[in-house]
């Protein structure tokens, strides 16, 4: 016989909480909303609702408590199950937070135009349990077949619980059967509470709950149960697109998923968490951006710090200034002042610290063209022209800035660096620097980006190269050293939405999907709960 495990003891919930629960099981109410306790006088108003999955009731009231401590600012809360507050939300298009027990609920949010940020919180484990003494001799899923046996689940068109435990068990080939006998003689309910409530007072023999919940009440016990090992799902605290106020919705969130605050409380109520940042009333990141993206991400950054509340410090330059500038704070500086983030020209110069940086994405490219002045008076028409005795040529300088490299690279591919180079009269250490030298009849041509020369159309005349080295590929990556890698991926995430941005600055889009919920190489962009980013 498996033997069943009692968990550590946890604070019971109240008496009368629980007896409200058990009076709305016995007469078939779904509870969706839970009655919350009437606000004392000393508690601030609420400024921010929440919608919260009933079974992460514990830890989140701490925390608003917490908040309200410390901030000075009220949280409304509505509990319920996971699918019926997406279902109420996707209903009512209103609301500002909304803390799931499962994911399954974000693409309805999303294809509703519901859904802004997501922030994980962390993850949660299925499990077995039976009253404290395990009364009944339950030894694992097999035996909630027996006849004797009742069973409460949660509903699977109503909570996570219900949804994961269908998941897992119809994998192991178990769910259609577990199904019949809880349709016949068991309950499914509306929240993983109810469940807990009626194991707990012996309404039921057994049920599926959280981990968590388990190990939260000491009438409970778990059972050792190898099919519901993979039942596991991702914790999601989501801003809407309705929130009243999203800097202070943010301002919560962040709050909820800090490694020093919110984090703690659910760590304390056995929640697996992830490795969240540290709380910051002001958070702020350090990006650095080559100069040909300057155009486009300016914008980004300014609304970003509006919506978030937060500072971003931008440094512009060239790539081979910027990457020089990383090293040095890496090998001098033990890594005190190294960009959160960092945007390339083009992926050489990203490739060139790799090893520094993770979760990196190609946001766009542009193509490297010859810039001449209007009307094109040298008959400039492809690369072998700029070997013309006389010509004056301006090229970046290949250790200062991307477009020096790609400059090398494509006349090293068509073979013409030897002819073409003794033209050159001026190198310049970023790409910025190019255009004004043409338009001033400084030179008769340079080599440029598109997205510079594009908007200058009045000014100069493009002839373009083809060649496969003519492209430029802008690469946005987070530094493995960031303490604050999760306000980065946001700030990815509002790069991913600046499409319109990037386009009106001239740059082809090439991001394929949003960077907060896949990677490029298809994984997501979560890390592994527990763990570090």
């Amino acid at each position: 016989m498996t033997p069943s495990v009692r968990p550590e003891p946890r604070h019971r919930g109240t008496a009368w909480r629980f007896a409200v629960l058990a009076a709305a099981a016995a007469v078939g109410i779904a509870t969706v909303i839970l009655v919350r306790p009437a606000r004392r006088a000393t508690e601030p108003a609420a400024a921010i609702e929440l919608a919260c999955a009933a079974g992460l009731r514990e830890p989140v009231e701490k925390v608003i408590a917490r908040y309200a401590a410390e901030e000075g600012v009220g949280v409304g809360v509505q509990f319920g199950g996971s699918g019926s507050l997406v279902n109420q939300i996707l209903l009512r298009r209103a609301g500002d937070l909304l803390l799931l027990a499962d994911d399954s609920g974000l693409d309805a949010l999303a294809t509703a135009g519901l859904l802004a940020e997501t922030l994980p919180v962390g993850e949660q484990q299925a499990v077995l349990v039976v009253r404290d003494g395990n009364p009944k001799h339950v030894t694992g899923i097999a035996d909630l077949l027996r006849p004797e046996i009742r069973t409460a689940l949660g509903n699977p068109d109503q909570v996570a619980i219900g949804r994961v435990a269908r998941g897992a068990l119809d994998a192991a080939g178990g769910w259609a059967a577990l199904e019949r006998a809880v349709k016949d003689r068991g309950v499914f309910q509306p929240t993983v509470t109810e469940v807990v409530t009626a194991v707990a007072l012996g309404a039921v023999d057994a049920g599926i709950v959280w981990k968590s919940n388990a190990v939260a009440d000491d009438r409970l016990e778990t059972v050792a149960a190898a099919e519901l090992e993979a039942a596991r799902a991702p914790i999601v605290l989501c801003v809407l697109t309705t929130a009243r106020a999203p800097t202070a919705a943010l301002k919560f969130a962040r709050f909820l998923t800090a490694r020093d605050r919110g984090l703690a409380d659910f760590a304390a109520a056995h929640y697996t968490t992830i490795d969240g940042d540290a709380w910051a009333d002001t958070p702020e990141l350090t990006f650095y951006c080559g100069s040909v993206n300057r155009r486009a991400v300016e914008s980004v950054v300014a609304a970003f710090e509006a919506r978030e509340g937060a500072k971003v410090t931008t440094v512009y330059n060239g790539c081979g200034i910027l990457t020089g500038q990383m090293r040095a704070i890496a090998e001098w500086q033990q890594g005190r002042g190294f960009p959160d983030a960092y945007m390339a020209c083009d992926r050489y110069y990203l490739d060139d610290v790799g090893s520094l940086f993770q979760d990196d994405v190609d946001v766009s490219e542009t193509e490297v063209v010859i810039a001449v002045p209007k009307g094109n008076p040298k008959g400039i028409g492809s690369i072998r022209d700029l070997s013309a005795p006389g010509l004056r040529l301006a090229v970046g300088q290949p250790k200062q800035c991307t477009i020096g490299v790609l400059t090398r690279q494509l006349l090293e591919a068509e073979k013409m660096l030897d002819s073409v180079m003794p033209n050159v009269v001026t190198e310049t250490c970023s790409s910025a620097l190019l255009l004004p030298m043409v338009t001033s009849n400084a030179v008769d041509a340079a080599f440029v980006y598109e997205s510079d020369a594009g908007q200058m159309r009045d000014q100069i005349d493009m002839v373009r190269i083809s060649a496969a080295e003519a492209l430029a590929v802008q690469p946005l990556a987070i530094a493995r050293s960031s303490s604050n890698k999760w306000l980065a991926r946001r700030f990815m995430q509002a790069v991913a939405h600046a499409r319109g941005q990037f386009e009106a600055a001239g740059f082809r889009w090439r991001m394929d999907g949003d960077p907060d919920r896949r990677r490029k190489d298809g994984t997501l962009d979560a890390p592994a709960a527990g763990v570090g980013p």
